[in-house]
């Protein structure tokens, strides 16, 4: 197949193409990493070289449509469809579909050994359960489906900015740094490994009675079922039966008494969560303001496992930028440093989010944003707004990305998903 035309040599054509042809070619294009314009220059070329003529494809409300086409192509498929006694509508229609049909929507890519990311800071209030939320989300979103997100530029210029430890900087987020992309379509299990139940909360779910089973229950070796009939679905109109939810139960405030009488403790959390792992692609864990006995258990959980590459998976850090983060952060990474040497194994680093970000608030938080990027190893990965619409998706008990898909945040949330992927 020759190479497509440059910009510059293209003509622009219009015409009418049916909204649901133009919706698959906009995704489907997407999803090859290629423009619109020259999928149809391949599907036009493609027709234009059959013997004869092609299954006719519904053309019922055809819309306008334009695109730019090399030099000759469209004078060309005009004689082509006037032969084939075809309107310039049904060709382009049939095109289209010929150019669908040729590049198939690719295979979701799933890893071979299921992903596990551990949400952790010892500081609560920093926002760990939303931003596992929201990386949930982000990852389970439909791969069959475009969803704004926050290009790198976007967060590159964030971070520039706050050089200038200016009150007045840019904001954060600007809308011309959107582009549309098919969702990960992953599938995710957040588990709620948090006595207070924020994130089963936050997501419209029931915390688990304390007289039942739970988590707590299966890392002390004391099950009284199933974990897999503990797992709820999230929102399965919006994501499909892709994300699913472990709850949370208030017994995990005795989880570290519990755990001082298991043998291999720092294990306990991987052997509860072993059975599960065949079901999912990653596991997102969000883990308790803590540092005992259960952020050990977490921080082993998602160490680097044997074949397993360098950052799929590993200790993703939420912060803010403000000094008491600092000092927790300096905490967390002292004790998975220890951990490390103590037993011999790897955690990486997936890096750092920076989690309700306002320059607004001037020199203290552009210079402790400046702070966080200055660490380099590991970098930040996330930069995510201090706005209204997350804290009015946890009063209304929804996923932020089905309850306000398209703001600040929830755009913030995808390029987030895509740079720990």
């Amino acid at each position: 197949m020759s190479s497509p035309a440059s910009f510059s040599d293209r003509e622009k054509v219009v015409s009418k193409l049916p909204g649901r042809l133009r919706q698959n070619l906009k995704v489907r294009a997407a999803q090859y990493g290629i423009d619109i314009q020259t999928a149809v220059e391949q599907g036009i070329r493609h027709w234009c070289s059959l013997a004869s003529t092609v299954q006719s494809v519904d053309t019922s409300g055809a819309d306008s449509f334009s695109t730019f086409l090399p030099p000759g192509q469209w004078e060309e498929f005009r004689q082509i469809a006037a032969d084939r006694r075809v309107s310039l509508i049904q060709g382009l229609g049939q095109s289209v579909q010929l150019w669908l049909d040729a590049n198939p929507a690719p295979d979701v890519e799933r890893p071979e050994v299921t992903r596990r990311m551990i949400v952790c800071n010892q500081k609560g209030g920093v926002g760990k359960t939303a931003i596992t939320a929201g990386l949930g989300e982000a990852l389970s979103e439909d791969s069959n489906a475009l969803h704004p997100v926050r290009v790198a530029k976007a967060l590159t210029k964030a971070l520039r900015a706050s050089e200038s430890q200016a009150g007045d900087t840019e904001p954060v987020d600007d809308p011309l740094d959107i582009e549309n992309l098919p969702g990960p379509g992953l599938k995710v299990l957040l588990v709620d490994f948090d006595p207070q139940c924020h994130l089963t909360n936050q997501l419209g779910a029931t915390p688990l009675p304390m007289n039942g089973d739970s988590l707590t229950n299966h890392m002390a070796g004391e099950p009284k079922g199933a974990l897999r009939d503990l797992i709820v679905s999230v929102d399965e109109d919006v994501f499909g039966g892709r994300l699913h939810l472990l709850p949370a139960c208030n017994d995990a405030f005795l989880l570290d008494v519990r755990l001082s009488a298991v043998r291999a403790r720092e294990a306990a959390l991987e052997r509860a969560l072993a059975p599960l792992e065949g079901d999912y692609d990653v596991i997102i864990v969000d883990c308790p303001p803590s540092l005992g006995l259960s952020m050990d258990a977490a921080a082993y959980y998602g160490r680097r496992r044997d074949g397993e590459r360098a950052g799929q998976s590993g200790a993703l850090i939420v912060v803010q930028a403000e000094d008491s983060s600092a000092d927790a952060y300096e905490l967390l990474t002292t004790q998975i440093d220890d951990l490390r040497g103590d037993l011999q194994i790897d955690i990486d680093y997936l890096g750092i989010v920076v989690n309700l970000y306002d320059s607004r608030r001037g020199y203290i938080a552009t210079s402790s944003l400046q702070g966080w990027v200055d660490i380099k190893d590991p970098r930040v990965v996330g930069l995510i707004g201090d706005l209204k619409e997350q804290k009015e998706a946890v009063r209304v008990k929804r996923p932020l990305l089905s309850y306000a898909p398209k703001s600040q945040q929830a755009v913030g949330m995808r390029a987030l998903a895509r740079e720990v992927l």
